[in-house]
């Protein structure tokens, strides 16, 4: 396979994992009407541009988008990633109450006792950092 074929596969698989996890966290919202917490928010505000830069890009074939959205990609790791210690390590959490909304520790979905929402935005962040990174220049 060539480098360029190659390129635009991971460009392509990288819009896969951000159109899914932009649609999946719509599904837990819209269909399943859970509400989501601040912490949510900041990730769908991170994932939400990857969806639509990755497919922009996916389609015309433009690896240059890596700079736009590796930033993007990364930010959100970190974001989701601190989300899913509050929710599985208790001391974490801030000490002030919600006076709005959800908190950010509550945890709608507990698959096999460590997969949460935070979690599969954290995978989809990581997923789409790693095909990234795997693309060549």
């Amino acid at each position: 396979m060539k480098a360029e074929q190659r390129n635009n596969l991971f460009l392509y698989l990288a819009w896969v994992v951000s159109l899914t996890a932009t649609l999946g966290s719509l599904y837990f919202s819209e269909i399943r009407g859970y509400v989501p917490c601040e912490m949510c928010w900041y990730q769908r505000i991170l994932m939400y541009p990857l969806a639509v830069f990755l497919g922009i890009a996916a389609y015309a074939g433009d690896v240059s988008i890596r700079k736009y959205v590796l930033p993007l990609s990364l930010m959100g790791m970190v974001v989701s990633g601190y989300h899913y210690l509050i929710q599985k390590v208790p001391s974490l959490a801030p000490l002030t109450p919600c006076t709005e909304g959800v908190p950010c520790n509550i945890q709608y979905i507990n698959w096999f006792g460590f997969i949460s929402i935070p979690f599969l935005a954290l995978l989809a962040f990581s997923l789409i950092t790693i095909l990234l990174f795997f693309q060549k220049k």
